[in-house]
C-alpha cells in the first residue's frame, strides 16, 4: 500500500473519531440542558407556591389568633425552602444545592399539612371564599410541582444514563460532566397518602 493511501485511511479514521467525540459531547450537553430546563419548570412552580403561602397564612391569621406558632413555623419553613430554591436555581447541576432543596421542601411539607388540618377545624374559615380559592390554588400548584418533579427526574435519569454508559462515559469523564441528583421526597409526611373520610 502506498503511503498516501495509508495517510488517507489514518485521516479518515481520525475524522470519524473526531466527529464521534463531538457527537457524544453534544449529546451530553443536550441531556444536561434538558434536566436544567426541567428544574427551571420546578422552580417556577415552587416560586408560585412560595408566593401563595403568605397569602394563605394572612387569610388564616384572623381566624386562628391562638395558632400563631403553627403560622410562624409555616412561614419559617417557606422562607428556608425559598432560599434553598434560589440556590438550586442558580446551579441545578450542583448536587448539594438539590439535596438542600429536597431537605427544605420536606421540612415545609409538615407545617403546611398541619396548617391545612387546623383550617379544617374552623367552620367559618372552611367556608370563606378567599380561603377556598387559596386552597384550590395551592392544590393546583402542588399537582404542578409533582408533574414538574417527575419531568425533572426523568431528564436527570436520561442524563445520568447517558453519562454513565460506555463509550460516552469516557467523554463525560474527559469533559467533567458530573452526576445530576434526583429531586426526591425526603419527608415521611409527604410519602403518606392523606386520609379522606366522609
Amino acid at each position: 500500500m502506498s503511503p498516501v493511501i495509508i495517510l488517507c485511511i489514518i485521516l479518515a479514521v481520525l475524522a470519524v473519531l473526531f466527529f464521534w467525540v463531538i457527537g457524544m459531547y453534544n449529546s451530553l450537553v443536550t441531556l444536561r440542558n434538558r434536566y436544567k430546563n426541567a428544574f427551571a419548570q420546578i422552580d417556577v412552580q415552587l416560586k408560585r407556591r412560595y408566593d401563595l403561602i403568605p397569602n394563605l397564612v394572612e387569610s388564616v391569621k384572623g381566624y386562628m389568633k391562638h395558632e400563631r406558632e403553627t403560622l410562624e413555623t409555616v412561614i419559617l419553613a417557606r422562607n428556608a425552602a425559598y432560599s434553598a430554591s434560589g440556590q438550586a436555581a442558580a446551579n441545578p447541576g450542583d448536587p448539594q444545592a438539590i439535596r438542600q432543596l429536597n431537605k427544605a421542601e420536606g421540612e415545609l411539607a409538615g407545617p403546611l399539612s398541619r396548617l391545612m388540618v387546623l383550617v379544617e377545624q374552623y367552620p367559618d374559615l372552611k367556608a370563606n371564599q378567599n380561603m377556598l380559592a387559596l386552597q384550590e390554588e395551592l392544590t393546583s400548584t402542588e399537582n404542578k410541582v409533582s408533574f414538574a418533579r417527575q419531568s425533572y427526574n426523568d431528564a436527570v435519569t436520561a442524563y445520568n444514563t447517558g453519562r454513565e454508559v460506555f463509550p460516552s462515559n469516557i467523554i463525560a469523564g474527559m469533559f467533567n460532566f458530573g452526576e445530576a441528583v434526583l429531586f426526591e421526597t425526603e419527608s415521611p409526611a409527604e410519602k403518606i397518602a392523606p386520609k379522606v373520610t366522609f
